[in-house]
């Protein structure tokens, strides 16, 4: 209750706060992050070093040579642990293919653009060439996404381990995925509903300084008439790449730097060029929009790296499984 309520009073002196005492409220909130992250469920930065020590070398070293050969991995990779997370917990549910009975997530709307897999399964049996059923999938998605950042000029943190994978995956639970289309209240929510508060909202929007949106992601902003909240001359622009009815296409979520982990994201938000509806929505909350102006500025680097890392240590310990729950899987995509 006294984290929660250093939390609300921070927002509430972020609503009405100069740009002199934003630096301050930052600090209250991440303290407040910082608690929570530290709170995983049974997960320890030290799970493996008995069973398989090598594990996090292992996994950066694949890592590091998909994304060299690919630097666009890097997103792709952050996003797929994103999308686990929030649909039934961090437990690799989204890696598991479908089967003649049952439409797993990964084959689910939302998760159409969904890439990495081909390198997950080169990380998993690289992991079982070396310690057999130890890693889990979960895991491996979790530290993928860290040190994916980390390759992309991003900070690194600690990771927590210890999760077992689930043996379920269904599309129709991801509608628990926060909307690309919707606005910050609904964004809000779906945060709210995985024990992530508006500030860990505002700072993971963060990790769209990396990759593209696909052209259906954002058309509605552009057709039949321009989002009035989109800066109009971007519009123009936007309009050339995706054609009205086009599914092909893609645009960068952050011109110019999309394969480069950075603040410039928050810039382009500023400015009334944030691509999908969600990041535009980030100006309409009087705390998001705080924060989105305060990174743009581009004197808060560090404090948005730290933001960031704190964040992403509370989004991978949603709904873990750990102990005798779950499973190790021997391959990623299937139930053992």
């Amino acid at each position: 209750m006294a984290a929660a309520a250093t939390t609300l009073r921070a927002r509430s002196l972020a609503a009405v706060a100069p740009p002199a005492m934003l630096l301050m409220v930052v600090l209250m909130c991440t303290a407040g992050s910082s608690a929570a992250a530290a709170a995983g469920p049974l997960l320890d930065v030290g799970f493996y070093s008995k069973t398989c020590p090598a594990a996090e070398d292992i996994v950066r070293n694949e890592t590091e040579a998909a994304i060299k050969e690919s630097p666009d991995l890097a997103a792709a990779l952050l996003r797929l642990h994103y999308h686990d997370c929030f649909v039934q917990g961090c437990d690799a549910s989204v890696l598991l293919d479908s089967t003649p009975t049952n439409t797993a997530e990964k084959d689910a709307t939302p998760n159409g653009s969904l890439r990495g897999f081909d390198v997950v399964a080169r990380v998993k049996a690289a992991l079982e060439a070396a310690c057999p059923a130890t890693v889990s999938c979960a895991d491996i998605l979790a530290l993928m996404a860290r040190d994916a950042v980390v390759l992309a000029q991003g900070p690194t943190w600690r990771v927590a381990l210890g999760r077992r994978d689930g043996r379920t995956s269904s599309a129709g639970s991801c509608g628990e995925l926060p909307p690309l289309h919707g606005d910050i209240g609904l964004m809000a929510e779906a945060f709210a509903a995985k024990g992530l508060d508006v500030k860990d909202l505002v700072v993971l929007s963060g990790a769209h300084t990396l990759g593209k949106a696909r052209c259906p992601s954002y058309a509605d902003r552009l057709y039949p008439s321009a989002d009035p909240a989109l800066d109009a001359r971007y519009a123009d622009r936007l309009r050339m790449r995706c054609a009205a009815g086009s599914s092909n296409s893609s645009s960068e979520l952050d011109p110019g730097s999309c394969v480069t982990f950075d603040t410039s994201y928050y810039r382009h938000v500023a400015r009334r060029r944030g691509l999908l509806r969600s990041d535009a929505s980030l100006l309409d909350n009087r705390f998001t929009r705080a924060y989105v102006l305060q990174a743009a500025s581009g004197r808060y680097d560090g404090h948005f790296f730290h933001d960031f890392a704190v964040s992403m240590a509370k989004m991978a310990a949603i709904a873990v499984l750990t102990g005798e729950q779950g499973e190790i899987r021997r391959k990623c995509n299937v139930a053992n």
